[in-house]
C-alpha cells in the first residue's frame, strides 16, 4: 500500500508494483490524493486512475487497487468509467476502493467543493448504489446522482468494490450492503472485531452472505527475522524522529502495529485473523526503493 501523494514518479511507482508482482504479493495498492500536504517542495502527487491504467499494461498478474477514491474528486460516472476501462486494460485485475474524502486542505487548494460530513456520507452511499447499478441494469435515481444508461465497457473481472473508512458503525454498515471488501486502518483486534460484527449484521439484513465480504487492514509493519535486526531498525527510526527507542516502541504498540521478529509479527497477524481479517496491506507513506522492500518484507511471515 503506497502513498504517492507524498512523492513518487510513475516510474518509481512502476518499480514498486513490479517488485510486488515478482515477489508474489497478491495486491499493489495506492492512495488517491491530489496534494502532498506538509511536504516542501510539493511532490508529484500523481493521479491514481492514470497510474493504475499504466500499471494495468505493465504488469500481468497482480491485483491493482485504489485505497480509496473519494467521490468528492470525481462524479460516480467518472469513477465507474475509469474503473471499467482499467478493468478491461488489466484483464480483470482492478479493485475499486471508494470513500467519503477527508482532507479538506487538498480540496481547498484545488478549488474542489468539500461538503459537510453528512452530505459527504450521503454521497458515498448514493455513489455505491450508483456503481452497483452501473454493473447491473444501469438504472439509479438518488438525491445527488442518477443513472439511466447502459455502462460500457462491461467489467471483465470481478471488479470488487472496497469500502474504506474509520467510522465504527455507518462505514461497516455500507460495506455490508454494497462492498466486496471492507478496509480499516490498523487498530486493536477487539475494535476491528466489533466493526466486523456490524458489517456481518448489515450484510445479513441486505440478504447478502457476510462470509463473501473480505475484511482487510492497512498499516505499517516493522519486522526483522532476528531480534537484533529489529532493534537496529527501531533505533534508526527513533533517532530519525528524535525520540528514544523505548518511546518509539511504545508508540508502535499503542497503535497496535505488528512489530518485532517474524514470529512476533505472525502472532499479531493471527490476532487480526481471529478478529475476521484476511488481508493486511503493508503501508509505506514514503515510496520505498526495491532494496527497502527487500528488507521490509524479509521479516514478514507470508
Amino acid at each position: 500500500m503506497t502513498e504517492p501523494q507524498v512523492g513518487g514518479t510513475y516510474e518509481e511507482i512502476l518499480a514498486v508494483a513490479r517488485w510486488a508482482e515478482a515477489n508474489d504479493l497478491v495486491s499493489f495498492a495506492r492512495s488517491d490524493h491530489y496534494y502532498g500536504w506538509g511536504r516542501e517542495p510539493k511532490p508529484d502527487a500523481t493521479d491514481a486512475f492514470a497510474t493504475l491504467a499504466g500499471l494495468a499494461r505493465e504488469t500481468s498478474r497482480i491485483e491493482l487497487a485504489v485505497l480509496v477514491a473519494p467521490f468528492t474528486f470525481r462524479h460516480p460516472a467518472v469513477v465507474l468509467k475509469n474503473a471499467t476501462t482499467i478493468d478491461q486494460m488489466s484483464t480483470g485485475r482492478l479493485a475499486l476502493g471508494v470513500g467519503t474524502g477527508w482532507n479538506e486542505e487538498e480540496h481547498v487548494a484545488y478549488g474542489i467543493p468539500f461538503p459537510p460530513w453528512p452530505e459527504r456520507f450521503a454521497r458515498l452511499e448514493e455513489g455505491l448504489a450508483y456503481l452497483r447499478a452501473g454493473f447491473d441494469n444501469g438504472r439509479f435515481q438518488g438525491t445527488y446522482y442518477h443513472l439511466n444508461a447502459s455502462v460500457e465497457p462491461k467489467k471483465t473481472g470481478a471488479l470488487p468494490i472496497i469500502v474504506g473508512g474509520s467510522g465504527p458503525k455507518r462505514t461497516p454498515e455500507l460495506a455490508g450492503r454494497y462492498a466486496d471488501e471492507y478496509n480499516v486502518f490498523v487498530s486493536d483486534p477487539a475494535t476491528i472485531s466489533a466493526r466486523v460484527q456490524v458489517l456481518r449484521q448489515s450484510a445479513e439484513a441486505a440478504g447478502r452472505d457476510p462470509d463473501s465480504i473480505r475484511v482487510s487492514v492497512m498499516g505499517p509493519i516493522i519486522a526483522h527475522q532476528t531480534r537484533a535486526g529489529y532493534e537496529e531498525i527501531l533505533v534508526a527510526r527513533a533517532a530519525k524522529r528524535g525520540v528514544s527507542a523505548a518511546d518509539q516502541e511504545l508508540r508502535w504498540r499503542a497503535a497496535f502495529l505488528p512489530i518485532g521478529t517474524t514470529d512476533q509479527v505472525g502472532e499479531t497477524l493471527a490476532e487480526f485473523e481471529s478478529a475476521g481479517v484476511s488481508r493486511y496491506y503493508v503501508q509505506f507513506v514514503d515510496l520505498p526503493s526495491v532494496d527497502q522492500l527487500d528488507e521490509a518484507f524479509s521479516g514478514i511471515p507470508r
